[in-house]
């Protein structure tokens, strides 16, 4: 198979990662020739999904990362010319550090696997959890190998029902053995495939929890996704308004977040959000009903009333909580709940604007303002893609880049030079910051995020129904420390298996991950153990599975930050720590009017009737504004009209 590429683009764009492929999109509907490349083996960066056995792929590759020698590729140097130099892009990406895996689940199943002897019996935090290496497992899906797509060929959607093989994990029985403790994994046979069951115990007694062990998350684990960033979707925010604006809504379906949750006292409880939850709670007295709705009525519009605020714009949003005569309760849920702002960080105008924002996307398409999309973050990245692809891009994945080559005298790049040794020449080059060199980014200060994915048996506030999406914020116990984001997702998102919750940890970094963290998971979740434990612990969900990492968070980093980037080269940076994509998407555009400014960003798709096919017989009539001649498009694409977005944003 001839893996060379066409040797002439307007835009290339390295890394397939949020904003680079919303950038790519934009390009690509504007007219330009895109040539979209990614040296991983799957779409997103640090943005993507995993099925599980995917996400152990994913860490071994980074466990191993120093350990791999470097590959053979063609030599660059033979390319460059007298008059060009080139810039050389990091070979090994360096993004993810401090990555800890924990097994607290029951090992056995059918009698194929052999329990560990110590594992299970002592429910302590250090005795029950087994540090596992990551598995020598398969690629990822299908979709996950180089691909090389042109105008009438879409990136398959990530599904977990793409997987077509089966990994190494589900393959062979494993033996991992790590500072003394075994971990074992177990092939399961097709045939059993289908009647894994959660082991329901004797109903005779009082009712006890379904039993769930590793061999069903692994075996289960091709039906889901996890996400590597934990982000909501704000109804009224800058991406849904994107997906709906250029249609790519099409390609994805979302979820209401189902609550918004708060954690005081060391107890979780569910927050009223709008007119209906405040008058309906039981936790708020009448009197703490009418003022949280007088104050919340005020924050809809806080700007007519300066003469509230102007005097407390120095002060922190809880001190200025406390002017208003709202009650501690209330205090705490305004301001972790609904503003989701820390205590020491927060400005008295940077609450009330984000309470705002909080307000304005109440009942959208929902109780809460939040959205969350079917099958992972991940997919959102490849929605773009997909429309990239549609307007002509081409994509190739496992294609690595070895250089940027510039010209010396204009100081501009011309092209790059790839690992087989191709040249390819283009006007404008959009690289994601983690393929850039220690050289260029030596003046460059990262700041780092904390993440845990956490497996769990059941929600931390157990209602009638299981199926609920919700959000909570843990408050820090020490002065100056970050509030902890959690987000909990059920087996209707796609993200976990039946019986099981998925659990997001995040905040800003001060150690590595596990140290940021473990306080607030022991908080809220109790080691699994087969042994007997204490009602209190009892009542919490146990902990089946957990993964610690931390993540490079180079959002706040600017361009002048980069040595000898030249002006051509635009950087776009990876997840930041914040709740929504707001700060992807204004990248993507802003970037996009630098390089395009008469360009339309993302427009809406073209009318059917004005788009029309090469080697059509009837004489097109002359070509108008909207018009676009799209070589080889389905049919099926091109005759999809505008659809709204609440068909495809699921209650």
């Amino acid at each position: 198979m001839d893996n060379r590429l066409p040797t002439e683009f307007d835009v290339v764009v390295i890394g397939t990662g949020l904003p680079e492929s919303i950038l790519a999109a934009a390009c690509s509907r504007s007219g330009q020739r895109v040539l979209h490349l990614d040296s991983r083996s799957y779409y997103g960066g640090n943005w993507a999904s995993f099925s599980f056995s995917g996400l152990l792929s994913w860490l071994k590759e980074y466990q191993q990362n120093s350990d791999i020698g470097e590959e053979s590729t063609a030599a660059w140097q033979d390319m460059i010319h007298e008059t060009e130099e080139g810039i050389t892009l990091r070979k090994k990406d360096e993004t993810i550090q401090h990555t800890e895996v924990f097994c607290y689940a029951s090992q056995d199943m059918d009698g194929n696997i052999e329990e560990t002897d110590d594992l299970q019996k002592n429910p302590s935090w250090v005795a029950s959890s087994t540090l596992i290496k990551p598995l020598d497992s398969a690629c990822l899906s299908e979709e996950m190998h180089s691909l090389y797509v042109s105008s009438n060929e879409v990136p398959a959607k990530g599904t977990p029902e793409n997987n077509g093989e089966v990994t190494d994990i589900a393959e062979t029985l494993v033996k991992e053995e790590y500072c003394g403790y075994k971990t074992y994994k177990h092939r399961v046979s097709d045939g059993a495939k289908d009647e894994i069951k959660p082991i329901l115990e004797d109903n005779s007694d009082p009712p006890k929890r379904n039993r769930i062990t590793y061999s069903q998350i692994v075996e289960e684990g091709r039906r889901f996704n996890i996400d590597l960033v934990s982000k909501l979707l704000y109804s009224q925010g800058l991406l849904i308004d994107l997906l709906i604006k250029s249609n790519v809504s099409r390609y994805a379906e979302f979820k209401n977040v189902t609550r918004i949750l708060a954690f005081r006292e060391g107890k979780v409880e569910q927050v009223p959000c709008s007119r209906a939850d405040v008058f309906n709670s039981k936790e708020l007295t009448m009197v703490e009903k009418r003022m949280l709705m007088k104050f919340l009525t005020f924050c809809l519009d806080y700007e007519q009333h300066p003469d509230e605020y102007q005097a407390f714009t120095q002060c922190s949003f809880s001190e200025y909580l406390k002017t208003k005569k709202l009650t501690p309760s209330l205090q705490h849920f305004v301001l972790h709940s609904i503003a989701m702002m820390s205590e020491s960080s927060c400005t008295t105008i940077e609450g009330l604007k984000a309470t705002k924002n909080f307000l304005q996307c109440l009942g959208k398409f929902g109780n809460t303002p939040f959205l969350f999309p079917l099958y992972g973050q991940g997919e959102i990245p490849q929605c773009f893609c997909r429309m990239c692809a549609v307007f002509g891009g081409i994509y190739c994945l496992r294609h690595k880049v070895q250089c940027l080559v510039v010209d010396k005298e204009s100081g501009r790049c011309k092209a790059i030079i790839d690992h087989l040794g191709q040249r390819i020449n283009a006007k404008y080059f959009i690289v994601e910051d983690s393929y850039l060199s220690e050289e260029t980014c030596s003046n460059v200060q990262y700041e780092q995020i904390s993440r845990a994915v956490l497996i769990t048996d059941q929600s931390i506030l157990k209602t009638d129904s299981d199926q609920q999406i919700s959000i909570l914020i843990v408050p820090p116990v020490e002065p100056g420390a970050c509030a902890v984001r959690v987000t909990e997702l059920c087996s209707s998102t796609m993200t976990c298996m039946k019986d099981t919750c998925l659990v997001h940890l995040t905040c800003s970094s001060s150690k590595t991950a596990r140290e940021d963290l473990e306080s607030v998971v022991k908080k809220l979740f109790t080691p699994y153990a087969e042994t007997e434990i204490d009602k209190e612990e009892l009542a919490k969900p146990r902990l089946l599975w957990a993964l610690y990492f931390n993540m490079r968070d180079s959002s706040g980093v600017s361009r002048s930050s980069y040595n000898g980037l030249p002006s051509n080269v635009y950087v776009c940076t990876g997840p930041d720590c914040g709740l929504g994509n707001e700060h992807a998407v204004k990248q993507a555009e802003t970037l996009f009017k630098e390089i395009f400014p008469s360009e339309e960003f993302c427009p809406p798709p073209p009318n059917p009737e004005d788009v029309f096919f090469d080697g059509d017989d009837k004489q097109p009539e002359p070509l108008g504004a909207n018009t676009i001649i799209i070589a080889q498009l389905e049919s099926s694409e091109g005759s999809k009209n505008l659809e709204s977005s609440e068909k495809h944003l699921q209650n």
